[in-house]
């Protein structure tokens, strides 16, 4: 009888201790199979070593980043320039080095060219940082360095970090968690796990969220983010859209709002690369669930809003960069949802950093590999 009693203790605590967990009710992707495409794959530019960020000059020529620390021009028939000269000391150690490239809003009269980066900071530390050089002959003038993640840390991974103007001139810098600091992703006074609003010389703009909050970054935008490495702005709404790396599943979309919380690492729809579970659940008050997710994930990296007319399907849709399993994934969205996946270019088996819409109207890739590539996207006929 004393048994049954100690057993019924027992529950009744349990009962007490066991807290269920949250679940959210985003979308999960669907896994559609690759198929070919409406498009054929022709070699712009081939030698490119771990391209990253990709950006066309108003001449047609391109500006691609290299994640050792070189930035090159490249040439209508593909040519490639020397290095271009300038450009700051990058950590390239895991997955860090020289990242995103982007024009300013005004480049034809200020030849302005934003580079984001892993910056390297005492015994062996780094951070994502962004710099502003004017493009001259081959080379980039006057080049200084206009934002620096805070605090710097010793790890390689998790930088970010794309570059994305607003209609309003700011620039949005998106960045990582830096993979064994992701506790830091919640932390305001912290930089790391952040997506910042910069004005274009770097300054803060007194509208963001925290701007005169004491012990909070003025450029802070939105938090709570493991790892952003695909953003784009919508072409209708103006508003700023994000893809992110989850852990094993959990890959996100997200519409980051000012001053929003994007829950990383207390809810995620992954799990540990181990397979033990991360935070408190999938959904929690005050935190912003995502638009769509990916499970297993497809290691998203480069992102554009399809505007053009070469491909009369694609108007409209999101395309992003796969780097796992290799893709270029196609989001058809409607009402600001996602209403349809499709997956093509899977027979490349080619990690894609980068998707952009060049002014041809033509979609242009960059493969990540030590001999990378820069691919267009031809339309079937």
């Amino acid at each position: 009888m004393s048994h049954l009693r100690s057993m019924t203790v027992i529950a009744a605590c349990l009962s007490v201790l066991v807290v269920p967990m949250a679940h959210g009710d985003a979308p999960r992707s669907p896994k559609p199979k690759p198929t070919s495409g409406p498009f054929r794959v022709e070699t712009v530019a081939r030698g490119l070593v771990n391209p990253w960020g990709l950006a066309f000059l108003p001449d047609g020529r391109m500006l691609v980043t290299e994640r050792p620390g070189r930035l090159r021009v490249v040439a209508r028939d593909g040519t490639l320039s020397a290095p271009v000269a300038g450009v700051p000391r990058v950590l390239a150690e895991g997955q860090g080095g020289l990242l995103d490239v982007a024009l300013d809003p005004r480049f034809a009269d200020n030849r302005f060219v934003y580079l984001s980066y892993s910056e390297p900071g005492p015994r062996g530390s780094a951070g994502t940082a962004v710099a502003r050089g004017r493009l001259g002959d081959n080379q980039l003038e006057d080049v200084r360095v206009i934002y620096q993640q805070e605090p710097k840390v010793d790890s390689g991974r998790h930088y970010g970090s794309r570059l994305v103007f607003a209609r309003d001139g700011t620039l949005f810098v998106t960045q990582g968690d830096r993979g064994n600091h992701s506790e830091k992703a919640q932390d305001l006074s912290s930089g790391i796990g952040k997506i910042m609003r910069i004005n274009p010389d770097g300054s803060a703009p007194r509208d963001n969220p925290f701007a005169g909050r004491s012990g909070v970054p003025p450029q802070l935008w939105s938090y709570g983010h493991r790892n952003v490495q695909a953003a784009a702005l919508h072409p209708e709404t103006g508003q700023l859209w994000t893809v992110e790396h989850g852990a094993r599943g959990g890959d996100e979309l997200n519409r980051p709002e000012r001053g929003k919380n994007y829950g990383w690492p207390v809810i995620s729809y992954g799990v540990n690369y181990s397979g033990t579970k991360i935070g408190e659940g999938t959904a929690k008050a005050g935190m912003e669930q995502p638009l769509y997710y990916w499970d297993p994930v497809i290691a998203p990296s480069g992102m554009v809003f399809y505007t053009g007319d070469a491909y009369p399907d694609w108007k409209g849709s999101v395309l992003i960069g796969s780097l796992s399993p290799g893709l270029l994934v196609r989001l058809v969205l409607a009402d600001g949802k996602v209403t349809r996946e499709e997956r093509y270019a899977g027979d490349l088996g080619q990690r894609i950093r980068d998707v952009r819409q060049g002014p041809d109207g033509l979609v242009y890739v960059l493969t990540d590999q030590s001999s990378g590539r820069l691919l267009r996207l031809v339309p079937a006929r």
